[in-house]
């Protein structure tokens, strides 16, 4: 797992997570030659001993990542873009780590969409959606990917999420 001694990762995870933060709030998109360089770059680190993990470690995040984060894109909760993201993350936090920076992106997420939906007025509105979904299993599943009024930036939810999980929070 990964620890705030390793500076080298933490530090990187900062960097990555403000770009993918800013060019999420301004273009609404990730871009691949961040994601894809992310993560050759944690792999590379990780098969040169330069940080905790081993390069099967840093596979295994990118997969742990992408198997946590595909299931919200197939349902239109995320971006393609999002998900690349946090597999990418994977390879600087490993697989154990990757569980606990989804649940903290999860939290995360909800606040900034409870946060999104009040300033849009629309809060009664989200809530009451997001009860049905609970509910009715994704019953109304549908119906929200056609709302583009409940679309966020989801990069400041992943940044939020995967360094408070290598910071070991």
């Amino acid at each position: 797992m990964l620890r705030i001694s390793d500076p080298v990762a933490v530090s990187v995870l900062v960097g990555s997570g403000a770009t993918s933060v800013v060019t999420d709030l301004y273009t609404r998109r990730i871009p691949n030659v961040l994601t894809f360089g992310l993560a050759g770059f944690g792999v590379a680190m990780a098969a040169f001993g330069l940080d905790a993990l081993t390069a099967t470690e840093a596979l295994l995040g990118l997969i742990v990542g992408l198997a946590l984060m595909l299931p919200g894109h197939l349902i239109g909760a995320t971006g393609a873009g999002d998900v690349k993201l946090f597999a990418a993350i994977g390879t600087l936090l490993g697989p154990r780590a990757m569980v606990m920076a989804f649940l903290y992106t999860a939290m995360a997420g909800g606040a900034i969409a409870l946060a999104v939906a009040a300033r849009r007025r629309l809060l009664r509105d989200t809530v009451d959606r997001a009860l049905t979904l609970v509910r009715s299993a994704g019953a109304n599943v549908g119906e929200i990917e056609r709302s583009s009024v409940n679309r966020f930036a989801y990069a400041p939810a992943i940044a939020i999420g995967t360094l408070a999980a290598a910071l070991g929070l």
